[in-house]
């Protein structure tokens, strides 16, 4: 049976880094081999941000709409509801049809990898293409190795009957031998024996009997191998057939850290960027399994992962959570969930509606129009671009921020909140309130500014995700 090819590549990791220097000073000793730095989430993104951000990097890339999405993968072991259907929040900020069929794949760093080869024995889909996205954001206990390497990012592929690059064959070995890594339930931090000799075996020996199952012996321009440290992918180069230069030539664990379930990914995607043909995958999680995969052709890719500010310490703590204010008791302005959820359009995709009397935009869409004031039945729909300019700018200090921002607050530090005319069709505008992630940047009237979807803020235990404006230009 034809399988599908990949015709896109996204790659995203957050632009916040923590230096191994900075770790080092704090604990005197930095645990995590070959890594200079790594990705740091800011307060307001998660695995399910970051997935947002490398799906629509990877659907640009491969020159998709949204809407022609069949199949959708996402995969992550920290995933931001235990339980709870994610890719349906995944479809609806993505704007890819509440029709695909989705699936969640999580559990394992391999969990990517996994969630390629399910996707790839699912199509092709005519005209339609799938969508597959592994994002992760690890944690371990403040002083471990874990911790020290814990990164952040996500990346997406796009596949389609026709993709250029072709996933030529895989295979997949699995054995018990559990302890490596792994985290217990209820627990957010992931911990392993650390029986050193134990865990390298384990992980060159179970990828190498994947991949003495592949077929081929094509020399590959780069191999992405699973990346917990710098050092591991190096010492499965023998087992995996290629040489260390062929690892060293997709690596990413040495700028953004551990990335968990994404690191095969974005290995992938830094390997075509830099021009590779041939890439070998090798996937790895505890317990264990592995599945290799050997990915041949030129890919389009878009990739985010340069970083920007770099923290300190303590800094780098409130990010992970270790030090901030919770909500003050009484909470911020409710909203209920159903009443939430008649504005999610507006809030995940910023769809705006015309007047049917004056043509005017309004969003939300309902109620009376904020220019003639007609109350008309419904309002057609308007697409908004995620593109426009500040009419009016505060920046909110500590103290300032709504009960339901204070956690937020302790954790980034102030931030700015604004009025900003979204541009329309036409030279159209539309004002809304919104928060401006401004790098330290100055947020003036007239500042250009462009949408991310990111956290706003968690009520009844729900986690409400929604747009926020970044400065034009700012490495998000």
């Amino acid at each position: 049976m034809t399988r599908p090819g990949i015709t896109g590549v996204g790659a995203y990791a957050p632009r916040l880094r923590v230096t191994a220097e900075t770790v080092a000073a704090a604990w005197g000793r930095f645990d995590a081999a070959g890594i200079e730095t790594t990705a740091v989430p800011e307060a307001d993104e998660d695995a399910l941000t970051m997935a947002v951000a490398a799906g629509r990097r990877a659907l640009t890339a491969a020159g998709v709409d949204p809407g022609a999405v069949a199949h959708l993968a996402f995969a992550t072991t920290t995933p931001p509801l235990a339980e709870g259907d994610l890719t349906a929040r995944l479809t609806s900020v993505l704007g890819t049809p509440e029709t695909a069929h989705t699936q969640t794949v999580t559990g394992s760093t391999r969990a990517g990898a996994q969630a390629l080869v399910g996707a790839l024995e699912a199509g092709p889909w005519g005209e339609q293409v799938g969508l597959v996205v592994a994002s992760d954001c690890p944690r371990g206990a403040p002083d471990s190795g874990i911790e020290h390497a814990a990164g952040a990012g996500a990346g997406a592929l796009v596949l389609a009957a026709d993709g250029p690059a072709a996933v030529t064959e895989y295979a997949s070995h699995s054995h018990p031998a559990p302890g490596g890594r792994f985290r217990r339930s209820g627990e957010t931090e992931t911990t392993g024996l650390g029986v050193t000799a134990y865990d390298r075996e384990t992980f060159t020996s179970t990828l190498g009997r994947a991949a003495d199952q592949l077929d081929s012996e094509t020399t590959a321009d780069a191999a992405a191998v699973q990346s917990p440290d710098g050092k591991l992918p190096y010492r499965a180069a023998s087992t995996l057939g290629v040489e260390t230069e062929t690892v060293a030539a997709a690596e990413t664990v040495s700028s953004l850290g551990d990335t968990g379930v994404a690191s095969v990914f974005l290995g992938l995607a830094s390997a075509l960027e830099e021009g590779a043909r041939s890439v070998l995958l090798g996937a790895y999680g505890d317990g264990a399994g592995a599945t290799v995969a050997r990915v041949e052709g030129a890919v389009p890719v878009t990739v985010t992962t340069e970083g920007g500010e770099r923290l300190d310490y303590p800094a780098y703590l409130r990010r992970r959570g270790e030090i901030t204010r919770e909500e003050p008791a009484g909470g911020g302005a409710y909203v209920s969930v159903p009443t939430w959820q008649q504005t999610i359009p507006q809030r995940h995709r910023l769809v705006a509606g015309r007047c049917p009397d004056c043509q005017a935009l309004n969003i939300p869409p309902e109620g009376a129009c904020r220019v003639c004031r007609h109350r008309p039945e419904t309002y057609p729909t308007v697409d908004l671009p995620g593109t426009g300019t500040v009419e009016a700018a505060t920046r909110i200090e500590q103290g300032g921020a709504p009960p339901e921002f204070v956690p937020q607050q302790s954790q980034s530090g102030p931030y700015v909140s604004a009025v900003v005319a979204l541009d329309g069709p036409d030279g159209e505008t539309v004002s809304v309130p919104a928060q401006v992630i401004d790098g330290g940047q100055s947020v003036d009237i007239g500042t250009p500014v462009t949408a991310v979807v990111r956290r706003l803020y968690t009520q009844e235990g729900v986690t409400r995700y929604g747009f926020k404006m970044q400065v034009a230009g700012l490495r998000a």
